[in-house]
């Protein structure tokens, strides 16, 4: 570890030499820890380099960041040995990088790579709702036939350091539940939920098994406290989402226990240290806040198609970087042109798998009433706030396609409103499952009952098409139409290069 040393610092990233084990690295900028990684699993080698020197990217929501002078330091989050300290200058930029969030916040990366104010900048008083909802949770649970307790960092925190992580950025909580059946376990989740917003907190759902509940702070910031169900199955496995699928005893988890964090007292599994190693592996003691779960593929896919088959390639859309290129300013699709060109002024679109946002924006500029919608929606705040500044009508709404519930609330809700709707939908056949293109066409069939028109292009042929999207025979979603009481006004089809997908594109009308 002594021979480590950091060789070169650029706009691009770092290179390590005298890598010879795989070590946690903290990267500090003015003395505040950003990022973390590993010498050798997050890095690579350049075969013509010598041996042991490596190369690590900066990620990509630290680049913006990049513009300015820093003391900079990397240093063993373990050992705290410093192998690199200096000055340094990146771009053109004369005040002192800072990373903080639009509300002043400070912010750094978490495990998952996103920026968010880390507990190790929060006050106690700024932290103190967060406890407190996490006691107000337990107790409407427990109310409810459920003992929750920490769960994952949180648990961690409590027991290793009896407060939160420092590099940690939100909370959470687990229950294991008394049924044994997923399909139970999905019910009784919803039914939990519905609880807690009878009681008037604000949740998101992330699977059939895990949501979130926003806390908002003595500052007005909102933290995340997720609430993550599990089970014994009759393998007895426990399935913990959304990591954890081993051999485990009941004896484990109760009677509950009770551990401290920040001065709280919570309630705990039985034996905590054995769920502690179920969720991080032995070394769970050894900090490491560049953590990665490397949960295998049999407990991905058990857990996948018993609870995430409600959001299928969530995971990947949020962490695929191609629907975050590109501005929102772009000019708009032909197809949003063509719509806008078709539909009369006072008409209310709706843009499906709206993306960064770039059509929803043309056509709320354009003078429409205009919603957009993802199931992944933070992606469109930016277009969001643009159009709120320039005065246009742009709201941003999720919707989960492989999701009745959702496609049926959402088609309820807008088939209330009065007045004509016309629906784009650009590469969302091609770009969801069969159950979410059924759902693409159930929407549409509810929302646009009466004359309104949908809008789809996609991807259908032979060969390949762009990345995450898979081609889909026009017959079948023309067949899809009709059972859905649509009737087809055009159906083109623009055959694709040598060893290209075509492009289709159909307006239907209800």
């Amino acid at each position: 570890m002594t021979d480590l040393a950091v060789t070169t610092v650029d706009t691009t990233g770092l290179v390590l030499s005298g890598v010879v084990e795989d070590r946690a690295l903290d990267v500090l900028f003015d003395d505040r820890r950003i990022w973390s990684f590993w010498s050798v699993r997050d890095t690579e080698e350049d075969p013509s380099a010598p041996p042991g020197e490596r190369r690590i990217a900066w990620p990509e929501r630290m680049v913006r960041f990049l513009d300015g002078p820093t003391r900079l330091r990397v240093r063993d989050h373990v050992a705290g040995t410093v192998v690199y300290d200096e000055e340094t200058v990146f771009g053109t930029g004369e005040e002192r990088i800072a990373f903080v969030n639009k509300s002043g916040l400070p912010i750094a990366l978490d495990k998952s790579g996103r920026f968010h104010p880390e507990f190790s900048v929060r006050s106690d008083d700024q932290l103190e709702p967060l406890l407190e909802a996490m006691h107000r949770v337990i107790a409407i649970l427990e109310e409810e036939g459920i003992a929750a307790f920490p769960a994952y960092g949180t648990l961690l925190g409590a027991v290793r350091e009896q407060d939160f992580l420092g590099h940690d950025s939100d909370a959470d909580l687990g229950y294991v539940s008394r049924h044994t059946s997923p399909v139970d376990v999905v019910r009784e989740s919803f039914r939990l939920q519905r609880a807690l917003a009878r009681r008037g907190m604000a949740t998101f759902r992330y699977s059939g098994g895990a949501f979130r509940i926003d806390v908002e702070e003595s500052d007005g910031s909102v933290r995340g406290l997720d609430l993550f169900g599990g089970f014994f199955a009759g393998d007895g496995r426990l399935y913990l989402m959304g990591e954890v699928g081993v051999e485990f005893r009941e004896e484990w988890i109760f009677p509950l226990s009770t551990v401290t964090l920040a001065g709280h007292e919570f309630p705990a599994p039985a034996v905590p240290e054995r769920l502690l190693e179920a969720m991080y592996g032995p070394h769970w003691r050894v900090p490491d806040p560049a953590f990665k779960f490397e949960t295998s593929e049999e407990v991905k896919t058990r857990l996948d198609n018993w609870f995430r088959g409600l959001s299928p390639y969530r995971r990947d859309w949020q962490t695929n970087r191609a629907h975050r290129k590109g501005d929102v300013n772009a000019p708009a699709s032909d197809l949003a042109r063509r719509l806008a060109a078709d539909t009369e002024p006072h008409v209310h679109v709706l843009d499906v798998g709206a993306g960064r946002g770039s059509d929803a924006l043309h056509l709320a500029r354009e003078g429409f009433r205009t919603t957009a919608y993802d199931y992944v929606p933070l992606t469109l705040r930016k277009a969001g706030r643009v159009a709120a500044r320039e005065g246009a009508t742009l709201d941003v709404r999720m919707i989960s396609l492989t999701q009745l519930r959702s496609v049926l609330g959402e088609g309820a809700r807008v088939a209330r409103d009065d007045g004509p709707r016309a629906m784009l939908a650009r590469h969302v056949l091609d770009a969801t499952t069969e159950l979410g293109r059924e759902g693409l066409v159930r929407f549409a069939a509810m929302a646009l009952r009466g004359g309104g028109r949908l809008y789809a292009e996609f991807a259908t042929g032979e060969g390949e098409a762009g990345e995450g999207l898979y081609p889909v025979p026009l017959d079948r979603v023309l067949a899809s139409i009709g059972r859905f009481g649509g009737s087809v006004v055009s159906a083109d089809v623009e055959p694709g290069a040598p060893g290209r997908a075509g492009r289709a594109v159909v307006v239907a009308r209800w």
